[in-house]
């Protein structure tokens, strides 16, 4: 029931806004809560994969799988999206990585507005690839905050949030499947907050912010000049999309694990050194040396670095460039 100053004691309808696997936790979260899942809304299906199949993204194969309906509206500004929303009488909406901000007019629909599940400690990396972003920066944490949702790129008012650290060697993926398990119970910890009254919003200082725009393909060319260490976290954060990549006699490789060695003489930044067998050792800025441990050239399955310099003696002597 819902009393004077609009709190609800009971189960909550919640709108559910979200497309990518980062979204699965929390939605899966919600389903098995106390409260009512009333509809999905997620992106519309687009090709995926290698093969560029149109296949259901992860949410839309969670909802099918527990009989929710599901709205995937080309554009939000539809009229019909506001008038499904409505029938489905939200007193919450729940955005995760939907993938497009919500007009004005949606995010009035609930009548508790809307909460996002945010994979950055804001206002730090706002937008579209916080936990990469975060990676390639070197960062030495980073956490999920859960916060409103306004017209403005995550500028909201902040419920909650918690950490998490970012050790050296870890790639982006693997952070993001963390943060997506714990964004999802921190999620239900402000939702039965705000059942109960109790939650408390707290404005972002918005001089504090920084901006994780959408990775690109280009960002990920290997500068060969730059220092080992910023290479090493450009190779973490791009994995597993879009991926660091380098050229060895004009073919095109893919970087998939490095780790960072102590500096050595100098040498011409991409000049392959001596090194063990099980790793490829390369030269970058600052006399830093790179050891590559897995990769792959494009179109083949990724190798070792071991079974990579086996299958290709003749690459003894190259330096990887920039083209």
């Amino acid at each position: 029931m819902v009393d004077s100053d609009h709190r609800s004691t009971g189960p909550l309808r919640i709108v559910f806004f979200g497309t990518p696997a980062f979204a699965v936790p929390s939605l899966l979260q919600l389903i098995a809560s106390r409260h009512i899942v009333a509809g999905i809304v997620t992106q519309p299906d687009r090709p995926r994969g290698r093969g560029q199949r149109v296949t259901d993204a992860p949410v839309k194969v969670q909802a099918r799988a527990h009989g929710l309906p599901i709205l995937q509206p080309a554009r939000l500004t539809d009229g019909e999206v506001a008038a499904t929303l409505t029938g489905w009488g939200p007193d919450l909406g729940v955005v995760v990585a939907y993938g497009r901000l919500i007009p004005r007019n949606l995010l009035t629909v609930p009548r508790l507005g809307m909460i996002n599940v945010h994979a950055s400690l804001l206002p730090r990396y706002r937008g579209a690839a916080p936990v990469q972003r975060a990676v390639i920066d070197g960062a030495a944490q980073t956490g999920v905050t859960i916060m409103r949702v306004i017209e403005a790129l995550d500028a909201g008012g902040t419920f909650a949030a918690v950490t998490r650290p970012i050790d050296a060697n870890e790639t982006s993926d693997v952070v993001e499947q963390d943060l997506a398990t714990l964004g999802a119970s921190l999620l239900l910890s402000v939702i039965e907050d705000i059942v109960g009254g109790a939650a408390v919003e707290r404005p972002q200082d918005d001089r504090l912010s920084t901006y994780a725009p959408r990775l690109t393909k280009a960002e990920g060319l290997i500068d060969w000049t730059l220092p080992a260490t910023d290479i090493h976290n450009r190779v973490r954060g791009l994995h597993p999309w879009p991926h660091a990549y380098t050229y060895a006699d004009d073919q095109r490789v893919i970087v998939l694990r490095t780790s960072v060695e102590e500096p050595g003489t100098p040498e011409p930044p991409g000049t392959r050194l001596e090194a063990p067998s099980d790793q490829i050792l390369v030269a970058t800025g600052h006399n830093g040396r790179l050891a590559i441990t897995r990769l792959q050239l494009e179109g083949g399955r990724a190798m070792t670095a071991r079974e990579f310099l086996a299958s290709r003696p003749a690459m003894a002597g190259i330096r990887f460039t920039g083209r």
